[in-house]
């Protein structure tokens, strides 16, 4: 059973940033007027599909990421060309349906010779129909059929670059946003279950270390180190200790209310660093309601820059293969931590959500952040980049990304098969 909550948990994870990422261009885009033709998660084939209303909700095979795809993004993948013979259905006169294939099967429809067709500014199409030229409104809503298959026209005005820049970043920067709203909300919640950190404790002394020479017990508070005050930097207690190695420190220790103080010499690791044999925890207490907000914003400040540490040995090269976690290994590190429970299942939840956010935003190709780039670059020149130009620097950037990912793929598949 408690297999089966894991591997629930893990997909829950992935599935609850994938689609705050998406649902947030999508909001965005529906306030912005434009049609969204298709809201996914995943790439690939097709698990489950449904339509609501204009949209065509999808979950895909592989659960790497998602997408929401308006009108005018891509090319219309079906069109009408004057010359070809269509059969239309009408409704008070007004067209409603455009059929272009299996024309002898279509009951209660028109056929004729398309003559001359707008189905984007003017919304208007002329066909020939017994040799007598007949024109007729187009309904804002009209399907196309074809294959099997309906697409709804999309007049210029439901398209993506008929919309202002600032409308078109802000449904771009959308996914982003709410990965941060999302990550802000886990650690609130994070934060409530938890505690806040107010002291240093004693967890566990090792055998046959300097420690284990000493009367330190379990849940004893450390308050000093050779004089210097800890409070919760337990960093700052391991950079002392650190740098003694072979040299005596002087611990001051609370317990039960007593002060005590410990000598012991810490001995160097292999390193030469100092290690005393001692693992510590953080005491806590219930969060106020003012820390409720004013932790997740230090949580997210101090993640934020381990994270920007991370990317900056990325695009310097200052990495391994064995250092970058693809899905299958991300998917594998999620797994561990939801067997320790909700409370650090949501932080790490978080943290996954505060990355996307952040990655989205670099300005690499075929991310949000160029997409935003062009955006900027579009608002300086008034006018925007050639579609063609932008859309092969994203077809490449996404091209690179996937070719990464499948070498990160591997390389995680390869380490379950070690056994690392």
């Amino acid at each position: 059973m408690q297999t089966i909550q894991v591997v629930f948990s893990t997909v829950m994870v992935f599935f609850v940033i994938i689609s705050i990422h998406e649902l947030g261009h999508f909001i965005f885009a529906k306030r912005a007027g434009i049609l969204v033709r298709e809201f996914a998660i995943g790439f690939g084939p097709k698990l489950l599909a449904w339509k609501k209303n204009e949209t065509n909700y999808t979950l895909r095979l592989l659960p790497i990421g998602g997408y929401v795809r308006m009108a005018g993004e891509d090319p219309e993948l079906v069109e009408v060309q004057p010359g070809q013979t269509v059969a239309v259905r009408l409704k008070d006169n007004i067209v409603t349906r455009i059929y272009l294939d299996r024309l002898d099967e279509r009951s209660n429809v028109m056929r004729g010779e398309v003559e001359s067709v707008d189905i984007e500014h003017k919304l208007t199409m002329t066909l020939l129909v017994d040799g007598v030229s007949e024109s007729y409104p187009v309904a804002r809503e009209t399907h196309l059929v074809a294959r099997g298959m309906e697409t709804q026209i999309a007049p210029y005005d439901r398209q993506f670059n008929s919309k202002t820049v600032g409308q078109r970043a802000m449904t771009i920067f959308a996914g982003p946003m709410m990965n941060f709203i999302l990550a802000f909300g886990l650690f609130i919640a994070y934060v409530q279950m938890a505690g806040v950190n107010e002291k240093i404790l004693v967890n566990e002394v090792m055998e046959n270390m300097p420690a284990a020479t000493t009367e330190l017990q379990q849940n004893d508070e450390i308050k000093a180190v050779n004089g210097q005050e800890i409070g919760i930097d337990y960093d700052l207690m391991l950079d002392i200790i650190g740098v003694s190695a072979g040299k005596p420190i002087v611990m001051d220790i609370l317990r039960d209310g007593q002060p005590l103080q410990v000598t012991l010499t810490p001995v160097a690791n292999e390193d030469g660093i100092g290690k005393i044999g001692l693992v510590s925890k953080y005491g806590t207490r219930s969060a106020t309601l003012s820390e409720s907000f004013t932790q997740p914003v230090v949580l997210m400040k101090d993640m934020t820059v381990t994270i920007f540490q991370s990317l900056k040995m990325l695009f310097t090269l200052q990495f391994k293969l064995d250092d970058l976690a693809g899905p299958v290994r991300t998917a594998e590190i999620t797994s561990e931590i939801a067997r320790q429970g909700i409370v650090q299942l949501t932080r790490w939840t978080g943290l996954l959500s505060l990355y996307l956010g952040i990655f989205n935003l670099l300005p690499v190709p075929a991310l949000d952040g160029s997409r935003l780039m062009f955006l900027g670059l579009e608002a300086v020149r008034r006018r925007p980049i050639e579609a063609a130009k932008e859309g092969f620097v994203h077809f490449i950037g996404f091209a690179m990304l996937m070719i990464l990912m499948l070498v990160v793929t591997y390389n995680d598949i390869l380490r379950l098969i070690r056994g690392e």
